[in-house]
């Protein structure tokens, strides 16, 4: 897999809204950031050799919803971690929690299948969906993820997520231990 040298900072030329928009609200908000440009990646198991460049591992981002489709959730996760959804659901006190349709999380988030990320939250301004992440994801002095595409992977201060980039974006998250 290809995956270019660490770069400081936003790309020169423009990418994808999203992609773009998440450059710019970082540099907003002063938070620095390196970046990788990658080949596609549509498996956590695919981003373990971007882990490896940036010094940080990728998190897994999961959109989920409820029974009736009028309640969202994202969770961010370690990559090695996996979701009991009925664990997760009594946790929050929500029960029939599914995997939120591909419809949905391009109407509320902009993003598609295998390229969720915690950083399309700038798209929900009206605090739509509820964010909840790991202890463990919280604990760790790095946060790495992708911009709104799987061919750019990003790292920064998780601090700076939680306490910036989130509430900025009308988000506060809920630390949660799985």
């Amino acid at each position: 897999m290809w995956i270019s040298e660490i770069f400081q900072g936003a790309p020169v030329e423009e990418r994808g809204n999203l992609e773009t928009r998440v450059y710019k609200e970082l540099n907003k908000l002063s938070i620095p950031f390196e970046r990788v440009d990658n080949d596609v990646v549509n498996t956590m198991e695919e981003c373990v050799e971007i882990d490896k460049v940036l010094g940080a591992e990728i998190r897994k981002t999961i959109i989920l919803c409820n029974r009736k489709k009028t309640s969202f959730y994202l969770l961010v996760l370690p990559a090695s971690k996996s979701l009991d959804t009925k664990e997760f659901g009594r946790m929050i006190g929500v029960s029939g929690l599914s995997f939120a349709p591909a419809d949905k999380l391009a109407e509320i988030l902009y993003a598609h299948p295998g390229s969720a990320t915690v950083m399309g939250i700038i798209n929900d301004q009206d605090d739509f969906v509820q964010v909840f992440i790991d202890k463990e994801v919280a604990d760790e002095e790095y946060f790495a993820c992708n911009p709104g595409v799987n061919t750019s992977h990003i790292k920064f201060k998780t601090v700076d997520l939680i306490e910036k980039y989130l509430p900025k974006n009308f988000h506060k998250p809920t630390i949660i231990s799985l």
